[in-house]
């Protein structure tokens, strides 16, 4: 299935206690596209001043990704941000934010984008996630992320978003504060009642998780040595979530897919963070996307001998 996809397209200034890079491309519909595309044709939707230029472009296109929807508002910049980690690579202290053209953004699809199985709703305006999935009547299979942002300020129409959606991705702390639940199972289970049939809570250095009609299922994260720079490593495993399902028809989504896909999330967010912005991820190759799969598979496989007999 062809993929669709909706969300930020910036220029990022990222210093860590491991370096630091200016203007690199970044935003969450680039960090998706990326990853999503190791698996299936990516459709990107966003916005960019003319100041995106060939050398961006060409990142995106070298991976096959489709970028006629991408609009270009003359004279204007691109969105920007400016952030600084420490050694707690959790957290991102924001320094400066310019949306820019961003800032009005309104997303434009052409036939192709209209016409793609799978949708991902990337972090925009919950009213502009809504009209983005009007257009998109071919799509059966639709997933969202949001942020803190709109749970604060437009948490009516986040919910009603939701409700329309086959899987909701968010972090630990954005599930919890969406529903009031301190516990991620009841929350999950509330965010299921309004309609998603997958709950994905993505939990940073600890790995995801993932609620579905076939219970709960948890994977760490992958213990890499050498971590430089998280920015986007949320939105790379949402690509590698979603690419992976967009692969498969809607009515082949088993258990054991699933499955298989919070794993291929977690390989390629693990990929992000090795370098900065999109330096690892735009040139992987899907022979070492597969080894760390298999790596992830070893690492969390065990087999039980029996209870020692108890002595008495």
């Amino acid at each position: 299935m062809a993929l669709t996809v909706v969300g930020s397209v910036a220029f990022d200034s990222i210093v860590t206690p491991f370096g630091e890079r200016e203007r690199v491309l970044g935003g969450s519909a680039v960090h998706f596209s990326l990853a999503a595309s190791y698996f299936t044709q990516v459709r990107l939707v966003g916005v960019v001043g003319d100041d995106f230029g060939e050398a961006e472009r060409a990142v995106l296109e070298r991976r096959g990704i489709d970028i006629r929807d991408l609009e270009v508002v003359p004279g204007g910049e691109t969105f920007f941000w400016r952030g600084h980690y420490d050694y707690d690579l959790n957290s991102a202290k924001t320094l400066e934010t310019h949306l820019n053209v961003f800032a009005d953004f309104e997303p434009k699809l052409s036939e192709p984008s209209r016409s793609s199985e799978a949708l991902f709703l990337g972090n925009i305006q919950p009213e502009l996630q809504q009209r983005v999935h009007e257009q998109c009547p071919s799509a059966s299979f639709v997933a969202l992320d949001s942020m803190n942002y709109w749970i604060d300020n437009s948490r009516d129409s986040l919910v009603a978003a939701i409700g329309l959606v086959d899987a909701l991705l968010l972090n630990d702390a954005e599930v919890r504060e969406l529903t009031g639940e301190p516990n991620l199972a009841r929350a999950a289970r509330r965010i299921r009642e309004w309609g998603p049939r997958l709950v994905v809570v993505k939990q940073g250095e600890y790995g995801a998780a993932l609620f579905s009609d076939g219970g709960f299922f948890s994977l760490p994260a992958y213990p890499l040595e050498n971590v430089v720079d998280p920015t986007g490593a949320g939105d790379s495993f949402a690509g590698g979530f979603v690419g992976f399902l967009a692969a498969h028809a809607p009515d082949e989504l088993t258990e054991e897919l699933l499955r298989a896909a919070v794993v291929y999330g977690s390989t390629l967010a693990s990929f992000n963070v090795e370098e900065f912005g999109t330096e690892r991820v735009s040139r992987l190759t899907f022979p070492e996307i597969e080894k760390r799969f298999a790596e992830f598979r070893r690492m969390t496989h065990f087999e039980h001998a029996g209870l020692p007999r108890l002595v008495g």
